[in-house]
């Protein structure tokens, strides 16, 4: 008899992280439920899947409830039960905060926020009558500090992960653990080319590691953070950023060294 595969389902699937996930996880053996709503995007993914194990895709808003409920089933009709989830549909609409339209504000947390809980909520409905299961939402370094003209992003950041933590508490003694990813600055098509050049270069100053993340470096932890090596994971906010929020103060890839030492040579009571 051929053994069942292990299905997790994914938003956000049709670029960036969440077609590194899909591709990720479908090598871990998983099949693979993809989601977005770029319909587009979706036919070049699952062109790219053709003739795996099990993979289907679905043109889906995540801010509506409703149809969420019906992927899940379709899912699982499909493929099969539910073990693994990932909502990583997202986006950003940038401006300043006192010309911020309500529109741009109620469409980032709508997706960012509202979405992401609607996939969790619509998954955990089934997964928890089995008692079982694993969810990785996208939080950001965002999530740790503002940034001007983000002021509805780093909102629903915030927010993301602490209903995580909320999540962790009341599903994980019911066999669900939930976690988040905090990525710094992703090599994504939105990024290198929404993202002026110049600043770019002042992100890169930032990051220790001195390159920024691939989808393919997120894929791989949240891989490790659906797997029985973080079994005992739960309500973790895990941070995938080169080492950008490690300290304060930084430049240069934290090599500050004339200014350390300009510091080390002011008498204690000057400061």
């Amino acid at each position: 008899m051929k053994e069942q595969l292990k299905v997790a389902l994914v938003t956000g699937a049709a670029s960036g992280i969440g077609a590194s996930v899909c591709s990720r996880l479908a090598a871990d053996g998983y099949a693979i439920a993809a989601a977005d709503s770029n319909e587009e995007g979706l036919k070049a993914l699952a062109a790219q899947h053709e003739g795996s194990a099990g993979f289907i895709a679905h043109a889906l808003d995540v801010r509506d409830a409703e149809a969420q409920r019906h992927f899940v089933g379709v899912v699982e009709s499909q493929l099969g039960p539910i073990s693994a989830v990932v909502p990583c549909a997202g986006l950003t609409r940038s401006g300043p905060a006192e010309t911020l339209s309500v529109s741009d504000w109620q469409l980032v947390i709508g997706v960012n926020l509202t979405g992401t809980f609607l996939t969790c909520q619509a998954a955990a409905e089934r997964m928890l009558q089995r008692g079982s299961g694993a969810i990785v939402c996208i939080a950001s370094v965002s999530a740790k500090g503002g940034q001007a003209g983000r002021a509805n992003y780093s909102a629903s950041k915030f927010a993301v992960a602490g209903l995580v933590k909320s999540l962790a508490i009341e599903w994980g003694a019911r066999g669900i653990r939930v976690n988040a990813v905090s990525p710094g600055v992703v090599a994504t098509p939105m990024v290198l080319k929404g993202v002026p050049e110049h600043f770019q270069k002042i992100m890169l100053d930032r990051i220790p590691m001195k390159r920024f993340a691939t989808p393919s470096d997120i894929a791989g932890a949240i891989s490790m953070l659906l797997s029985s090596n973080a079994a005992y994971v739960n309500g973790s906010v895990l941070e995938i950023d080169g080492g950008m929020t490690a300290g304060y103060l930084t430049s240069k890839h934290g090599e500050d060294y004339a200014t350390l030492s300009a510091i080390n040579r002011i008498e204690p009571a000057a400061w």
